[in-house]
C-alpha cells in the first residue's frame, strides 16, 4: 500500500505539461510507425469460438497496428478471456484465422494473468527467470531478469521468497516475468482486478510506462472502464460474442483521472453495456 502510494504522489508532482511531454511525445512516434516499435501488428477474420453448443465468439474481425495499446471489456461471459487466449495461442479457435505481420517466434507472445501464478519454491529472480523458456540457460539470463526486475522497480526483491510478497509486488514479479523474453505482444487477462483501489493504480501506471519504453503491442481484457479508457489507444465492446463497438481514446499521456474527456468516454462505454439491462439508471 505504501509503494503504491509513493507511486501515484511521484507522479503527482510533475505538471500536467510536463507529463504530457514525456510520455506521450514517444507513444505518438510509435502511432506513425515509428522504427523503434517492436510490437507486432495482427489481423483477425471470421473468429469462432464454440464449446460444444454455446457459441462463445460468432465471428470476430478486428486489425490491431503494432504497437498500439487495445482495451477489451464487456459483461461477464461475453468472450473477452476467450478471445485473448486465442491471440495468445493458448486454446485453437472454431474457425476463422488469427494472422500477426510478421512470422511469429518462439516467445513473441506471452499472457499475464489475474493470478500472479509465482513458484512458491524459488526465489523472486527465478520466477522471473522461468519466462526466459529454453533460454532460461543461457549466460545472459541472469542480467536479463535483472534487467526485467529493474524496469518493474523491484531490484531490492530479488533474493525475497513470494510468500513475503504483498499483492502488488507479486504481480510486478509476474509482469517482469512476462517482459523478460522482450514480448512483441503482451496480453493481459485482468491482472489488476485483485488488488487494492491504490496498488492498481499505481500499477496500471506502470504498465503504461513499461509500454511506452518496451513498444510491444498491447491487449487488456479488463472489467473495469475506467481503467480501460486511462489505459487504451482503443476500447472494443464485446457483446454476444462480437465487437459491438470500437472506440478511439484520442488524449494525450498519461491521462488525467477525473478529466471531463475521460468521464465522458467512460459514461458512453458504460452505457453502452448497460443498454437493455434491466433496472439500468441514467448515466
Amino acid at each position: 500500500m505504501l509503494e503504491a502510494l509513493h507511486y501515484i504522489l511521484a507522479d503527482s508532482r510533475a505538471t500536467e505539461d510536463d507529463r504530457v511531454d514525456t510520455v506521450s511525445a514517444p507513444t505518438a512516434a510509435r502511432r506513425t510507425g515509428d522504427a523503434a516499435t517492436r510490437g507486432l501488428s495482427l489481423t483477425i477474420r471470421g473468429l469462432r469460438k464454440s464449446f460444444g453448443d454455446n457459441d462463445v465468439l460468432r465471428g470476430i474481425d478486428l486489425h490491431i497496428p503494432a504497437g498500439q495499446f487495445v482495451t477489451i471489456v464487456g459483461k461477464s461471459g461475453c468472450g473477452k478471456s476467450t478471445l485473448l487466449r486465442l491471440i495468445a495461442g493458448l486454446d485453437a479457435p472454431t474457425g476463422g484465422s488469427i494472422a500477426f505481420g510478421e512470422q511469429r517466434q518462439q516467445g513473441d507472445v506471452r499472457v499475464m494473468f489475474q493470478e500472479p501464478r509465482l513458484l512458491p519454491w524459488a526465489r523472486v529472480l527465478s520466477n522471473v527467470e522461468v519466462g526466459l523458456g529454453a533460454t532460461r540457460n543461457s549466460p545472459d539470463a541472469r542480467n536479463r531478469a535483472d534487467a526485467a526486475l529493474i524496469e518493474v522497480g523491484l531490484d531490492d526483491k530479488r533474493s525475497q521468497w513470494p510468500a513475503v510478497l504483498s499483492g502488488g509486488q507479486k504481480q510486478r514479479v509476474a509482469l517482469a516475468r512476462a517482459l523478460v523474453s522482450q514480448p512483441r505482444v503482451l496480453a493481459f487477462d485482468e491482472p489488476l482486478g485483485a488488488l487494492d483501489a491504490l496498488t492498481r493504480i499505481a500499477m496500471q501506471r506502470l504498465l503504461e510506462q513499461v509500454w511506452t519504453d518496451q513498444g510491444f503491442t498491447a491487449i487488456l481484457v479488463t472489467h473495469d472502464v475506467a481503467e480501460a479508457v486511462a489505459l487504451a489507444d482503443r476500447v472494443l465492446v464485446i457483446e454476444d460474442g462480437r465487437i459491438s463497438n470500437d472506440i478511439l481514446v484520442d488524449l494525450p499521456r498519461p491521462r488525467q483521472r477525473g478529466s471531463a474527456q475521460l468521464a465522458a468516454l467512460e459514461g458512453e462505454i458504460l452505457r453502452d453495456l448497460l443498454k437493455g439491462s434491466e433496472g439500468a439508471f441514467e448515466l
